[in-house]
C-alpha cells in the first residue's frame, strides 16, 4: 500500500491546485427480496428452510430469483437465517482500514450508508458502524449521514433507533403509495406499510427524502397524480422521482412489463415539476426536488465531481490526487468481498482516469444539475483548462441545449429533457 500511495503522488497527467470536498459511501449488500427492475449489487437475504414464508412478491412470483448467496456464513435462527451483521461490518472496517492511507488528512463532509436494505441492518450494527466509522476519519461538524429505508423492513420506534445510533437523514424507498403499481414492480410492502414508515420518519428526522418511480407498468396520468398527492400531503424536505428504465440483466428487460408510451411519460414528467413547484419544492437535479436547504449535500457532491471513499460489497469510488483522479471498485459478491476485506484485499481494481476523458466524467455529472457549474469547478475539478471544453460548448449552446456566460453553464430545459445527447458532445 505504502508504494502504491507514493506512486499517486507522483506527476500525472493533471494538475489540481486543491482537493474537492471527500464523502464516504458504505455499501450493505441484502434485501429481502431482489426487484426485477433493479442493477444495483443487491443480494436476495432468503431463510434456510423452506418452511419459512417469502415475504410479500417474492418466491413463486413469475421473476423471483430463488435462494440467498451461495458461501454466505449465516446461522439459522428459528425458520429464518440471520443476516451476517457483524461479520460483514469486521469486513466493512477492515476495508476502511486498507483505505485510509489514501485520504489521510482529508475531513469527511458526508455517509451515505445505500444498498440493498441498509435498513435490514440492527440499530445496534448502524451505531456500531459509525462509531468505527468515527474512529478513523474526521467529520466535519454537522456532516449529513443518510441511511436507505425500505417500508418493507419498518417497524415503530427503529427509524428512532437509527437517529440515536447517528443517522441525521432517512431516504424512504416508497416508489408509490399504490397497491396495484408495487406488486407490479416486486416491492416486498404494501401502501400502508409505505405512510407509516413516512409518518415515523417526519416525527423523527428534521430531514428525510420520498422515493418515488413513475412511468410504471400499466399507470395512468391519473395514478401519478394520486401518488403525488400522497407524497406531498406529508410536506416532505426532499423528493426523489426517478423513471423506471430497463436496465441491462434484470428480469424486467428480459422480461418487460407493458409501460406508458414517450409521449405519456413526457407528461408526466411535465405534471411532476409542475406539481412539486406548486409545493414549494425546487427541481435542483433531473429527479431531485428540495424545499429550502434540504438538498442532499452527499448526492450534491457526486453531482459536482466531488470525491467520496466507497467502502462495502461493489462500492464504487473516486479519489483526486493532485497529479491524477483515481476510480475504484470494491469486490462484488458479498461473500468473496468479506474474505478478501479480511485477508487485506478489499479493492477488485482501480483505474486513473484519462485526461481526454476527464470532460464527459465531469458532464454526466456536472449537467445533471439546474444550476450547471461555473467554468472555474471545471477546472478546479478536472485540472483542465475551460478552453479544453470550448468547441462542445459552442456546439450544445447553438443545439440550445444550454446557456454559458463567461462564467458559468447550464442546461436548458430542452437540455434536461436530452441529457443523453447533451452529455455526449463531451465525449472524446
Amino acid at each position: 500500500m505504502a508504494e502504491s500511495v507514493i506512486r499517486l503522488h507522483r506527476p500525472g497527467s493533471v494538475s489540481l491546485t486543491a482537493l474537492p470536498p471527500l464523502s464516504l459511501y458504505v455499501h450493505l449488500p441484502w434485501c429481502l427480496k431482489k426487484c426485477p427492475y433493479c442493477d444495483f449489487n443487491s443480494h436476495q437475504w432468503a431463510p434456510k428452510t423452506p418452511s419459512a414464508s417469502p415475504p410479500r412478491g417474492g418466491a413463486g412470483s413469475a421473476w423471483e430469483r430463488p435462494g440467498a448467496d451461495p458461501g454466505l456464513d449465516m446461522t439459522a435462527s428459528g425458520d429464518k437465517a440471520e443476516l451476517p451483521e457483524a461479520a460483514y461490518l469486521d469486513a466493512v472496517i477492515a476495508d476502511l482500514e486498507q483505505s485510509l492511507p489514501l485520504v489521510w488528512g482529508r475531513r469527511v463532509h458526508s455517509i451515505f450508508i445505500g444498498g440493498g436494505t441498509p435498513s435490514l441492518f440492527s440499530p445496534a450494527s448502524i451505531d456500531r458502524l459509525l462509531g468505527d466509522i468515527r474512529a478513523r476519519l474526521p467529520l466535519e461538524p454537522g456532516c449529513e449521514i443518510t441511511l436507505e429505508a425500505n417500508p418493507g423492513t419498518f417497524e415503530r420506534d427503529r427509524f428512532r433507533a437509527f437517529h440515536a445510533a447517528g443517522i441525521t437523514r432517512l431516504s424512504i424507498g416508497v416508489q408509490s403509495f399504490n397497491d396495484e403499481a408495487l406488486a407490479a414492480i416486486g416491492r416486498v410492502h404494501d401502501s400502508a406499510q409505505a405512510r407509516a414508515a413516512v409518518e415515523e420518519a417526519r416525527a423523527v428526522f428534521d430531514t428525510f427524502n420520498i422515493d418515488l418511480m413513475y412511468a410504471l407498468p400499466g399507470q395512468t396520468l391519473q395514478a401519478l397524480q394520486a401518488d403525488l398527492e400522497a407524497a406531498l400531503a406529508y410536506r416532505p424536505p426532499h423528493l426523489s422521482i426517478y423513471h423506471l428504465t430497463l436496465e441491462p440483466n434484470t428480469f424486467f428487460a428480459t422480461h418487460p412489463p407493458p409501460l406508458p408510451d414517450d409521449d405519456l411519460a413526457s407528461d408526466m414528467l411535465d405534471l411532476i415539476t409542475a406539481r412539486t413547484a406548486t409545493d414549494g419544492l425546487q427541481r435542483y437535479e433531473v429527479s431531485a426536488f428540495a424545499r429550502g436547504d434540504h438538498r442532499c449535500w452527499h448526492n450534491l457532491n457526486y453531482w459536482q465531481f466531488g470525491d467520496y471513499l466507497g467502502i462495502g460489497a461493489g462500492a464504487h469510488g473516486k479519489l483526486s490526487f493532485p497529479n491524477r483522479i483515481l476510480r475504484q471498485v470494491k469486490w462484488r459478491e458479498p461473500a468473496a468481498y468479506m474474505a478478501k476485506a479480511m485477508a487485506g484485499q478489499a479493492l477488485s481494481n482501480e483505474h486513473e482516469v484519462a485526461r481526454d476523458q476527464l470532460p464527459f466524467e465531469f458532464m454526466l455529472n456536472a449537467l445533471r444539475l439546474k444550476e450547471g457549474f461555473t467554468l472555474q469547478q471545471f477546472t478546479d475539478r478536472t485540472g483542465l483548462p475551460a478552453a479544453s471544453i470550448a468547441a462542445p460548448l459552442r456546439e450544445a449552446q447553438a443545439k440550445g441545449l444550454l446557456v454559458a456566460d463567461a462564467a458559468r453553464v447550464q442546461p436548458t430545459e430542452r437540455g434536461f429533457d436530452f441529457l443523453s445527447d447533451l452529455q455526449a458532445l463531451f465525449l472524446p
